[in-house]
C-alpha cells in the first residue's frame, strides 16, 4: 500500500480530480484498516517520533497506562501518569537503549495490574524515526502461574503428611505427659527452691512440645480435605460475630477495628466454621503487621456475580518479590510463625470455588481481597428484558 502512495503521488500532478478522490478515498481506507487492526489487539502499542512525542496509541494501550495526552506538544514520559513508569521510559528512550520484558506494577482506575514492557526503535528505510513501546498486561498471567505452584506445594504436602504428621504427634503427647509425671516426683521429693527451679526449666520444654503440636495440627489441617457444610447466608453475620471476638486483642494491641460492610449483599454459600477461621488468621496476620497499632478494616461489597470480602491494615507491608510467596506452605517472615496460616486461608477459600488476592505497600498496609461466588439464581440477568 504504501508502495501504491508513493507511486500515486508521483503522478498526482497528472490526475484528474476524480483520480485524485479515489487515492484519497483508497488511502483512508487503509488508514483506517491498520487503526481498527491496531484497536484490536490485547496489547499496548505506543509509538513516538524522534523527538519523543506522541504519534498514536493504540485503545488497550490508553487502558493500559494512565495516559495524558490532552496537551500534544508533551513527550512520552510525560503523558505518562505514574512517576516510576515515566521515570524509566524517559532514561531509556534518551539513552536510545532496548528493553525486552521488564515488568512494573501500575495503578489505573483503582486496579492494580502488572504489565511487561518493550520498547525498541522505529526503523523505517533502514532509518531510526522514533520509538515503540509494547506493553502486555501478564497480571492474569502471573496470578495463574501462582495459583499453580500453590496447588503443587498442597499436592506435595498431602504426600509427605500421611506418613509424618501422626508419627511426630503421638511422641509429643507421650512428652508432655511424662514431664508432668516428672514434675510430681520432683515435687516430692526436693525443696521447695529446689522445685521452682525445676519446674522453670520443664516449663521451658512443654511451652516448646505445645508449640510443635500446634505446628502439627496446623499441618494435619492443612492437607486433610476439608468436610464442607456449606448454607447459604449473609456473609455479613459471620463478620460481626469475628469483630465482637477480636475487638479485645485489638484494644490491647492499641489497632482500632473498622467495618464497611455493603447493605443489602445477597446470600452465598459457606461454611461457617471454616470462614471464621480463614478471617480469623487473615486478622491475626494484620495484627502481628502492626506492632505499633494502626487501623484494621474489614469491608464487604457486591461486585457483579460476585461478594467481595477486603481485610485491610495500614501495617508494615509485604515486599514486592513475598507476594507471589505468600499463600505457599511453610513460608514466612515471623521468627515463630509456622507458614502455614495463609496456606490454609488459600485452601479454605479455592474449598468455597473463591479467590483471594494481595495488594500491598511497604510502610503502607496489605489488603487481602477474597472473592465469593453469588448462587445463581441471585445473578443478574443480562441481555433480557422482563
Amino acid at each position: 500500500m504504501r508502495q501504491f502512495i508513493k507511486s500515486a503521488l508521483k503522478k498526482l500532478p497528472k490526475m484528474t480530480i476524480e483520480q485524485t478522490r479515489a487515492l484519497l478515498v483508497s488511502a483512508a481506507t487503509e488508514i483506517d484498516r491498520l487503526e481498527t487492526v491496531l484497536d484490536s489487539l490485547t496489547d499496548g502499542i505506543v509509538v513516538g517520533d524522534k523527538n519523543h512525542s506522541l504519534i498514536l496509541a493504540n485503545k488497550y494501550a490508553r487502558i493500559l497506562l494512565p495516559l495524558n495526552d490532552e496537551d500534544g506538544t508533551k513527550t512520552l514520559w510525560n503523558i505518562i501518569q505514574d512517576d516510576m513508569l515515566s521515570e524509566f521510559i524517559e532514561i531509556v528512550l534518551n539513552s536510545g537503549d532496548r528493553v525486552n520484558d521488564r515488568e512494573f506494577e501500575v495503578e489505573n482506575n483503582g486496579k492494580l495490574r502488572l504489565l511487561s514492557m518493550n520498547i525498541l526503535p522505529l526503523v523505517q528505510d533502514h532509518r531510526i524515526s522514533g520509538s515503540l513501546i509494547h506493553v502486555k498486561d501478564i497480571t492474569e498471567k502471573r496470578a495463574r502461574e501462582a495459583r499453580l505452584r500453590r496447588m503443587e506445594s498442597l499436592a506435595s504436602l498431602t504426600t509427605l503428611a500421611a506418613g509424618v504428621a501422626h508419627e511426630i504427634k503421638n511422641p509429643l503427647g507421650s512428652l508432655s505427659i511424662h514431664i508432668q509425671l516428672i514434675q510430681k516426683i520432683i515435687a516430692a521429693h526436693t525443696t521447695l527452691e529446689e522445685t521452682q527451679q525445676i519446674d522453670k526449666y520443664l516449663g521451658i520444654v512443654n511451652e516448646e512440645i505445645n508449640r510443635l503440636n500446634h505446628i502439627v495440627v496446623d499441618f494435619l489441617f492443612a492437607v486433610r480435605p476439608m468436610d464442607m457444610d456449606f448454607h447459604e447466608g449473609n456473609i455479613n453475620t459471620v463478620i460481626h460475630e469475628l469483630a465482637e471476638f477480636v475487638r479485645p486483642e485489638l484494644d490491647s494491641v492499641n489497632i482500632m477495628g473498622k467495618l464497611d460492610l455493603g447493605e443489602s449483599l445477597p446470600d452465598i454459600d459457606f461454611d461457617e466454621r471454616y470462614i471464621k477461621q480463614a478471617l480469623l488468621n487473615l486478622v491475626k496476620n494484620s495484627i502481628a503487621a502492626m506492632p505499633d497499632g494502626g487501623t484494621l478494616t474489614i469491608a464487604t461489597y457486591r461486585q457483579d456475580s460476585e461478594v467481595i470480602l477486603c481485610v485491610s491494615d495500614t501495617g508494615t507491608g509485604i515486599p514486592e518479590e513475598n507476594i507471589s510467596k505468600i499463600f505457599e506452605p511453610y513460608f514466612t517472615t515471623k521468627a515463630t510463625g509456622s507458614g502455614l496460616g495463609l496456606t490454609l486461608v488459600y485452601k479454605i477459600i479455592r474449598e468455597h470455588n473463591g479467590e483471594i488476592t494481595i495488594k500491598s505497600r511497604i510502610n503502607e498496609g496489605t489488603s487481602f481481597i477474597i472473592s465469593l461466588p453469588i448462587p445463581q439464581k441471585d445473578r443478574k440477568l443480562i441481555g433480557f428484558d422482563v
